[in-house]
């Protein structure tokens, strides 16, 4: 009999978390390494909602709330949706869970029967694939290109959509690229799943509120009110508020699948931390000026990143729309030789490469499944943000 289950034996541990360790690991032996590897605002959280949980602690908030939140909660974010992005939901169809993963695994579990396959852009966030794996379905790709700006065409998920075709994952702003889709883009893609009724969308915003240049972010139901019963929108506060561990994602849609989602978290992990919640109501309610001021200076990062990596020898950097991720190309550098005479061959040489001469820690491509690129996180300093880069420039340079 075997110990481990046969669908988590498939199952890789996040490569981005991998990176962030290794990173840690290095600092701790004395190295001085810049790491380009968390996806996580430097920011704090505002204080106007770190005193919305002490408060909810004094006021004894401390015991189990409903298992799919709170309702005070549940009508802000219902409040948000209205406000934000013109979707009405009842609070039959919102679910407050343990963070955006939470949110993806509960609804995968609670849809996918063995064989059903569920389409995932490349590149995709790590996790994707890995959950609908651990769900029991088969993670299918549709494959991007930079001349298509790293966004997939109608064309293209027109090809990938099968009778076995359960869900579309759709993340904009991208999680590695920074890739956002704009309204006529969001529209063509609709057209092709309105000629599918069978196909479910998660679409995933929770870089939402991080934008640029006056993009105008606009999510698929919004666009799209013929595919509202089949879309689950899912966000959470952990990047716009900067709560990544606070663990508070939420999302609405489908009363039929928001409940059994809210069914699997009764008998898992129950409700989501009651203290976490408060805090989420009132970033959801309280203040919100904060948010342009932090996208203008990610905006500011974005442009410092993308010129510098832009002048290294053999990198293509696009400058997306959105996030705190630039994807470049390293095509450039394929087949270059390292000053030992290594010959790097793939993206993970590269960023091997990278680590071991220059101190830098980024995830190589092949993690989000698009090769050869590597991501960039400059959620941090412009100081630290130039110094990366110059190195990325001077590891570049010694390639040869």
């Amino acid at each position: 009999m075997d110990l481990l289950s046969r669908a988590l034996r498939s199952v890789k541990p996040s490569p981005t978390l991998a990176i962030i360790a290794k990173a840690a690991e290095l600092r701790a032996a004395g190295r001085d390494v810049i790491g380009l590897g968390a996806g996580e605002p430097d920011f704090d959280t505002p204080d106007h909602i770190k005193e919305a949980a002490i408060a909810a602690i004094r006021r004894g908030d401390t015991k189990y709330t409903k298992a799919d939140g709170t309702p005070e909660l549940k009508a802000a974010v219902i409040e948000k949706f209205k406000r934000e992005n013109g979707l009405d939901y009842t609070p039959d169809q919102v679910i407050i869970s343990n963070g955006g993963k939470h949110v993806i695994i509960n609804a995968l579990m609670s849809t996918i029967n063995p064989g059903d396959e569920v389409l995932i852009p490349r590149p995709y966030w790590v996790s994707y694939p890995d959950m609908v794996i651990i769900a029991g379905g088969v993670p299918r790709f549709i494959d991007s290109t930079l001349e298509s700006g790293l966004k997939v065409t109608p064309q293209a998920l027109e090809a990938a959509i099968t009778p076995k075709t359960k869900w579309l994952i759709f993340n904009s702003p991208s999680n590695p690229s920074g890739a956002a889709y704009s309204r006529d883009e969001i529209r063509a893609l609709a057209d092709v799943l309105v000629r599918h009724p069978h196909v479910y969308v998660m679409s995933d915003d929770m870089y939402e509120h991080i934008t640029y240049g006056g993009f105008e972010f606009t999510t698929l139901a919004q666009v799209a009110p013929e595919l509202y019963d089949r879309v689950l929108t899912m966000n959470g506060v952990s990047k716009a508020y900067a709560m990544t561990g606070w663990r508070i994602g939420y999302a609405g849609g489908p009363k039929t699948i928001v409940r059994t989602m809210a069914k699997l978290q009764s008998q898992t992990t129950s409700n989501p931390c009651s203290i976490s919640q408060a805090a989420a109501l009132e970033a959801l309610s309280g203040p919100q000026d904060f948010i342009a001021e932090r996208a203008r200076a990610f905006e500011e990062r974005r442009d410092l990143v993308v010129g510098m990596l832009n002048e290294a020898d053999g990198i293509t950097c696009p400058m997306p729309d959105g996030a705190f991720y630039v994807y470049p190309s390293i095509a450039g550098v394929i087949g270059k030789r390292t000053p030992e005479g290594k010959v790097i061959e793939s993206d993970l040489d590269f960023s091997t490469f990278l680590l071991e001469h220059q101190s830098v820690a980024a995830v190589h491509g092949e993690a989000f499944g698009l090769s050869p690129h590597f991501r960039v996180s400059y959620a941090t300093s412009v100081a630290i943000l130039t110094e990366a880069c110059t190195r990325i420039q001077k590891a570049c340079a010694a390639l040869s």
